[in-house]
């Protein structure tokens, strides 16, 4: 979630192209206007449910989630290109892990590994399914 912009410009001056999205879109707004007075002109930001990523600019060469599913989004996966690493908080939330997992550089293959780092807490990352 790109959430009030800070994590987001972060990445805007470690990677070459930053893609984020925010499910609130008053915070996507406020973001908005904060990366622009900052300078971060290599951010695109999408109102949605992270859930679902955003297939239409993947695949990504890294993915970092900045609240917790309670299991890996499949969608995510899908759009982790060969050789990429995603890193995510993941479980319920009195057991959640920061993971990273890395997807096999065979393109043909969709075969990833997962580490768990350590034990995290974070927000809850929605997955759209009406409750």
């Amino acid at each position: 979630g790109t959430g009030h912009g800070y994590q987001t410009a972060l990445l805007s001056r470690l990677a070459g192209q930053v893609f984020s999205v925010e499910l609130i879109k008053a915070l996507s707004d406020h973001a908005a206007g904060l990366l622009r007075r900052l300078g971060c002109h290599n951010v695109l930001l999408r109102v949605g449910n992270g859930h679902a990523g955003w297939p239409e600019m993947a695949p990504f060469d890294k993915i970092l989630v900045s609240a917790a599913p309670e299991a890996l989004p499949p969608a995510l996966l899908q759009q982790l290109a060969p050789g990429g690493r995603m890193v995510l908080p993941a479980g319920p939330a009195e057991q959640q892990k920061l993971l990273v997992i890395e997807r096999s550089d065979d393109a043909s293959e969709l075969e990833f590994t997962t580490r768990e780092i350590f034990a995290v807490r974070f927000s809850v990352l929605e997955d759209g399914a009406p409750r």
